[in-house]
């Protein structure tokens, strides 16, 4: 994967990376097609495709081959190799306690927002001053719910470059710019495309489920749109 504030462009190999672990999360149920019924997702788009990245706690096999990937991943694509790993609330948080535990990095874990009792924490852990960060997410849409976790470390002391999360739907806009001006860039496993091309080469969904989530692909705010989301 290439480094670049932003959203990190990935390699060939990168995205055979990407489709076998878009395979893990189609077989255990994690990805769900609903063309006809659409989701509504966090940040206010309609879609008719949604991963459930939290059902992969309760697997073990894939769980294990699916933060391998990733830290195969960023072993290769971090230039600056982080002195702690942070999960942001609350699918976040497994996945930095996996990567932090093969990096063998320590961990934090950022609140949504301080606590509002005690020490008011929004982070939690212990990390000195000018630490560098990787924040870990489950998954990104249009990368704005990152802001406020990297906003909080950074406000903290912390020095934050780059994001990492299993999933991106890399459809909708502003993910790229988003990341940019934040100053931080987005390394991701997989994506819908990647999930098209496993689901398709398994035979795992009906040719109908494929052909509306293409059309999905093809204008993802007309679809949105169309559909009831912002």
């Amino acid at each position: 994967m290439v480094k670049n504030q932003g959203i990190a462009v990935r390699t060939s190999e990168q995205k055979e990376a990407g489709q076998e672990a878009a395979k893990y999360l189609i077989d255990i149920k994690a990805v769900n097609f609903r063309p006809n019924e659409p989701y509504k997702l966090t940040a206010g788009w309609a879609s008719p495709v949604y991963v459930d990245c939290r059902k992969v706690i309760a697997f073990l096999e894939e769980r294990r081959a699916i933060i391998q990937l990733g830290v195969d991943m960023l072993n290769r694509d971090i230039a600056e190799e982080p002195d702690f790993v942070a999960g942001g609330e609350t699918a976040g948080i497994p996945y930095a306690a996996w990567i932090s535990e093969a990096l063998s990095r320590p961990m934090l874990y950022v609140r949504k927002k301080p606590k509002g009792f005690g020490r008011n924490a929004q982070i939690e852990g212990v990390m000195p001053e000018g630490s560098h960060v990787l924040l870990v997410e489950d998954l990104a849409t249009d990368g704005g719910s990152k802001i406020n976790f990297i906003s909080a470390l950074r406000e903290s002391g912390a020095t934050v470059s780059d994001v990492f999360v299993v999933f991106f739907y890399g459809a909708f806009p502003g993910a790229s710019d988003t990341m940019a001006n934040a100053g931080v860039t987005l390394h991701y496993l997989c994506d819908w495309w990647d999930v098209i091309a496993a689901a398709e080469a398994g035979g795992y969904f009906t040719p109908d489920d494929i052909s509306g989530v293409r059309a999905f692909l093809a204008d993802p705010t007309g679809w949105s749109k169309s559909h009831g989301g912002r």
